[in-house]
């Protein structure tokens, strides 16, 4: 099976997890520090996908309709 990710992206990954444990990490517009090991990770993904290396598309949310919604939908049917 091919890498999903291209060596140079895991250098990145790899840069920014030692930023993180170094506590130099910081995220986005607020400038925080970065403590979660999961933040510095898609931090140093999207600096690679910034810089056009080979990592995976964000995998994108998938929409769960409420229950309130599904409840008003039967109910229209049934009146039909």
């Amino acid at each position: 099976m091919a890498r999903r990710y291209s060596k140079k992206a895991s250098t990145d990954v790899r840069r920014a997890m030692k930023k993180r444990k170094a506590g130099t990490l910081k995220s986005g517009r607020s400038g925080r520090k970065v403590k979660s090991r999961k933040q510095a990770i898609a931090i140093g993904l999207s600096e690679a996908r910034a810089k056009g290396k080979k990592v995976p598309k964000k995998a994108t949310k998938k929409r769960k309709t409420s229950k309130k919604k599904t409840a008003k939908k039967s109910k229209r049917k049934a009146k039909r």
